[in-house]
């Protein structure tokens, strides 16, 4: 044996492609939502953006619950341009107005969307949290103040389980039916230096334990863990040695897969998969009898699939290379 891996235990819930699914927290949460929404999934991935502690992942959603606007004290403007301190900077603007409206729109979409989800995937990047000097509230973005604006803390496993159940018993106020799985992000936050940012992953392990022991429809995936103990060599990060490679994050989504999905999802994905790849084909020669016997043939098998997912793009792509 020259390897450890890691397989997931199964779920006794399991995700179906008419479920709806949300995404928060880290780039991770990013990388699993982009994977979804390819795989034809009805899916929110981060709408708020890329948040990396609990608190502000909690405080964004609780936000989106309650249909709410952050409060002005949360507002600044940095370098000529207005900015939430409880939101991603790619929300910033010049105008004001504009920011909150933007906010608005992706806190109402999100409000509409979370009445009816299925599934909340969550995913923790870090511990360390910045508090305000002035406020005392903790930030999801710093925004390039100066750090002596901030005090830089640990955001201990008893603060997280506690901001956790806030936000909890608010999510099942709103949807008693959801489901959450619980992740830690396997990117490492180099800044925190690797001695720091292994405290923090273990203060993000040990509470998602906790919390997926306490709560029967809050689940754990131990992305953190496939990352780190199964693949575990260089070839599987990106230039930057610190975040996953395509490869390392599309073997992270067939463990995803294994875990959650039910049988008949996971043949579609399987089928879809072949579908995807045949879209990407690109023919030298459009016009010759093996392209078009190929449009054809791809054609015949995703009609099927129009009787689970929406394949109407799809189909008029292909249909508009037939001569």
């Amino acid at each position: 044996m020259f390897r450890t891996e890691l397989i997931p235990k199964q779920s006794r819930d399991r995700i179906t492609l008419k479920h709806r699914l949300v995404t928060a927290g880290s780039c991770f949460a990013d990388a699993i939502g982009s994977r979804l929404t390819t795989h034809k999934f009805e899916c929110l991935s981060n709408s708020f953006g890329v948040s990396y502690n609990p608190h502000a992942i909690h405080k964004a959603l609780l936000y989106a619950l309650h249909n709410q606007l952050p409060p002005e004290r949360t507002y600044l403007m940095n370098q000529g341009i207005h900015l939430n301190y409880d939101f991603h900077s790619a929300f910033g603007s010049p105008d004001k107005d504009n920011l909150k409206q933007k906010l608005s729109n992706i806190i109402s979409a999100s409000h509409q969307f979370l009445k009816n989800a299925n599934w909340l995937l969550i995913t923790y990047g870090t511990a360390w949290v910045y508090t305000r000097i002035d406020t005392g509230e903790i930030v999801a973005n710093c925004h390039k103040v100066p750090s002596s604006n901030f005090k830089k803390e640990l955001f201990t496993q008893k603060k997280f389980l506690e901001s956790f159940e806030t936000f909890y018993n608010e999510l099942l106020t709103f949807n008693a039916h959801i489901n959450l799985i619980l992740t830690v992000s396997p990117v490492r936050h180099l800044k925190d230096t690797l001695e720091m940012n292994s405290v923090s992953k273990s203060v993000l392990r040990l509470t998602c334990h906790t919390l997926s022991e306490r709560y029967e429809r809050v689940h754990y995936f131990p992305a953190f863990e496939i990352m780190m103990d199964d693949l575990r060599d260089y070839r599987f990060y990106k230039s930057d040695m610190i975040h996953p490679s395509f490869e390392a994050e599309e073997y992270i989504w067939q463990k995803f897969l294994h875990a959650f999905a039910d049988e008949p999802t996971k043949k579609f994905i399987a089928e879809w998969t072949g579908i995807l790849q045949a879209l990407g084909h690109k023919p030298f020669h459009p016009a010759s009898a093996a392209h078009q016997q190929f449009v054809k043939d791809t054609l015949k098998k995703l009609e099927p699939l129009a009787n689970l997912v929406n394949v109407e793009k799809e189909l008029n792509q292909l249909k508009a290379q037939l001569l």
